[in-house]
């Protein structure tokens, strides 16, 4: 929303927040420095933006509302889905014939309003709204979709303890299908998918026990239990998943794989279903893809100074390799998806090689391999490159076979981003002569290789404090303070004489809306250059530890450094990057 600098000027300085001359300083010094009062006032901490929004809304005339204390009904707060209101700060809050006012943070932003007015054929009538208000609002969609799935739980739960146990090996495939088919099983799959969906979950493990089924859910790369549901529905529950997975439902002896799609709040969410039996019946494990999941950039993945500078250089090579490694879930293919955005553009031509295709891509080629028909990375890379491509992605290298395939396609003009399994960047280098490839043809194709692993990120009701002299002198023993010293210094981060002492560092604080104080995930990594000191090392057969020793004195910031580096910055702490790198 604009607002004239004049009338800002003078509305605030009428409004009390601040004293008349000390307002008079810091305008002096915001024509000093060339940026707006309000600009001047939100860093100096005079101000807060709640604040500074109702002054706005003031001078344009657009209502305030205080919304802390009102309880909206769901059907009104449903009519704006939850992900739509957590990412765009925007509440229905009351709806009168064909109107329908939104709570707002910012009433400029116009794709959301539009959105709304398109999905309800209402008129949208925007209002104004502190931070504390939204707070409250998304606590309540929390508290009533639990509130809505555990009746729905308690209600259709009970009519299916009719249905025979489906241990009997007697049961045909039919009367499993008749059972995943029963309305309230239906009820009870979608709706726990769902709810996985708004709880920002990466995967649900359905775990049947002797008396119960827990249902666990893997949110910011932690696993907390769900909810606990009655034994009798854990055989309707996996037949209803086999039915949407197209898998055997007469099947229970062996291991299952397979996978489907929804569509929700006009999001796309690919499961990809896992089934192991077990002791008490089967095991399932589904790993949540958002498909149409877009709009990444290597910033906003936790990538700065030095370390992007090295990812940009690479990304300009037409030929040669891009490794990203880690554990599994730890974001390898995101960073690689990130990657290929940012190189996609008419004048190249790029295809993947994937199992399974994680997020869909215009303009790419996304081929899934099939092992069960044989084809399989190495084949499937073999044809691929009769594509005439620029640029491809090797989902995973397995093997010997696609190992020295990806090579000979990096030798050959193609530039090739894949994913290797090893705990740091140098330990990639002796996996590779693992699989047998040569010294001489790693030192003539790898770029860069990026190690990574995911860090929980603080909420915005976090605590300071401060490392004491013992606490400085314990964390110097494992990581080098003067390594993210530089680094913080050169992004101009800390002043010149800054000492760790008066760095401020954070906790968690639970709130309501947040028990842990942690929501959503950042990477640290690890970027290592393979430059002409590193190939000659190669050649000579040295360890990962040499390798990595060397790539430290060459400016990488190791996975630890950059770890301390985002908790100098408030982004995550320092027991979460000591949990996530010792893990």
């Amino acid at each position: 929303m604009y607002v004239q600098e004049k009338q800002l000027r003078e509305f605030i300085a009428d409004s009390g927040l601040i004293s008349k001359p000390e307002f008079d300083s810091f305008a002096v010094e915001a024509d000093k420095n060339g940026t707006s009062i309000s600009s001047f006032l939100l860093n100096a901490n005079k101000i807060s933006e709640d604040d500074l929004r109702k002054v706005q809304a003031y001078i344009l005339g657009v209502p305030f509302v205080d919304l802390k204390d009102q309880k909206v009904s769901f059907e009104v707060l449903s009519i704006v889905p939850e992900p739509i209101a957590r990412n765009h700060n925007i509440i229905a809050y009351r709806k009168t014939n064909d109107n329908l006012e939104v709570a707002m943070l910012d009433t400029d932003d116009l794709a959301a309003i539009d959105f709304i007015q398109k999905k309800t054929g209402l008129r949208i009538l925007p209002r104004l709204t502190d931070t504390l208000s939204l707070k409250t609002m998304l606590l309540q969609y929390q508290k009533t979709l639990k509130a809505e799935f555990g009746d729905i739980i308690k209600k259709e739960a009970l009519s299916i303890k009719s249905i025979p146990d489906a241990n009997s090996q007697e049961m045909s495939a039919s009367d499993l299908k008749k059972m995943a088919e029963d309305f309230p099983v239906v009820r009870i799959v979608d709706t726990l998918l769902k709810h996985a969906i708004i709880q920002n979950a990466s995967d649900i493990h359905i775990e049947p026990l002797e008396n119960q089924v827990v249902v666990r859910y893997r949110v910011d790369g932690i696993l907390q239990d769900a909810m606990i549901l009655p034994r009798d529905v854990a055989n309707s529950i996996t037949a209803r998943i086999k039915v949407l997975s197209n898998l055997k439902l007469d099947e229970k002896r062996l291991p299952q794989d397979g996978r489907f799609k929804i569509e929700t709040s006009g999001e796309k969410v690919s499961f990809r279903v896992s089934l192991m039996p077990v002791y008490y019946g089967e095991k399932t494990v589904m790993r949540l893809l958002r498909e149409n999941a877009k709009g990444f950039t290597l910033e906003a993945l936790g990538i700065h100074g030095e370390a992007l500078e090295r990812i940009h250089s690479a990304m300009k090579q037409k030929t040669g390799m891009i490794l990203a490694t880690g554990p599994t879930g730890s974001g390898k293919t995101t960073t690689l998806y990130t990657v290929l955005d940012i190189l996609n553009t008419p004048q190249v031509n790029i295809a993947t090689i994937e199992d399974p295709v994680e997020y869909q891509m215009q303009r790419i080629n996304q081929t899934q391999v099939k092992p069960e028909i044989g084809f399989s990375f190495s084949s499937g890379l073999r044809s691929l490159l009769r594509q005439d491509p620029d640029i491809v992605m090797v989902g995973e290298i397995r093997d010997g076979e696609t190992a020295s395939l990806a090579i000979n396609a990096a030798l050959t003009g193609h530039l090739v981003l894949s994913t290797l399994h090893t705990n740091s960047a140098a330990g990639a280098i002796p996996r590779m002569i693992d699989m047998k490839v040569e010294p001489f043809l790693i030192v003539s194709t790898i770029n860069l290789i990026i190690a990574q692993r995911l860090v929980r990120k603080l909420t915005e009701s976090k605590e300071k404090y401060f490392l004491s002299k013992d606490g400085v002198a314990a964390l110097r023993k494992i990581v080098n303070l003067e390594h993210v010293r530089d680094a913080l210094l050169a992004e101009k981060i800390v002043a010149p004489d800054m000492e760790w002492e008066k760095v401020s560092f954070f906790h968690p604080k639970a709130t309501p809306e947040n028990k842990d104080g942690y929501r959503g995930r950042s990477g640290i990594r690890e970027i290592l250059r393979v430059s002409p000191a590193i190939k000659e090392m190669v050649m000579r057969s040295a360890t990962a530890d040499e390798i990595h020793v060397q790539a430290a004195k060459e400016g990488m910031l190791t996975m630890l450094e950059d770890g301390i580096f985002q908790a100098a910055q408030g982004i995550t702490t320092i027991e979460e990057v000591l949990r996530v790198i010792t893990d």
